[in-house]
């Protein structure tokens, strides 16, 4: 099983547009992972986001371009701060490769949940459009498989 983690695109500030929808840079950062992304043979068989629109509109590019038709699952508890714990039950089960849309902490903090047990030792340095791509080698371990970040695709 893989999960691929996806920060959201860079957005616009609260006090520009309170919605915080994508930046016209966010939207070029999330084309270029898209792109390769499906270049790489990359195909979710889930993918999931936060429900706000910044993460909606990221899970939405990706998916046009590398898993056309999959139905995008919003999930509420995958937000900022929650507890990456109540994640344990999507790693369970609905395919082998998920992708999860969200938000700063929240993914990194869930990271180093998989990881090491602790949301509260950082490991990964997300930057808006990243990724990381976590494999399970057995039941209960992770490893990180790899991490790409927007700078890196020019």
């Amino acid at each position: 099983m893989k999960l691929y983690l996806v920060q959201h695109g860079e957005a616009c500030k609260k006090e520009v547009d309170p919605d915080r929808p994508l930046t016209d840079q966010g939207r070029e950062d999330i084309d270029r992972l898209a792109a390769f992304l499906k270049q790489a043979g990359i195909r979710p068989d889930r993918v999931i986001h936060s429900g706000k629109l910044r993460a909606m509109q990221t899970a939405g590019r990706l998916t046009d371009a590398i898993a056309p038709g999959l139905t995008l699952e919003a999930n509420g508890g995958i937000n900022l701060n929650d507890d990456p714990k109540a994640f344990d039950s999507h790693k369970k089960g609905g395919g082998k490769e998920i992708m999860v849309v969200g938000h700063l902490p929240f993914m990194a903090k869930l990271v180093s949940h998989l990881l090491l047990g602790d949301r509260d030792k950082p490991v990964i340095a997300y930057k808006p459009g990243s990724v990381v791509c976590l494999e399970r080698v057995n039941n209960e371990s992770w490893r990180v498989n790899w991490m790409l970040r927007p700078e890196l695709l020019g």
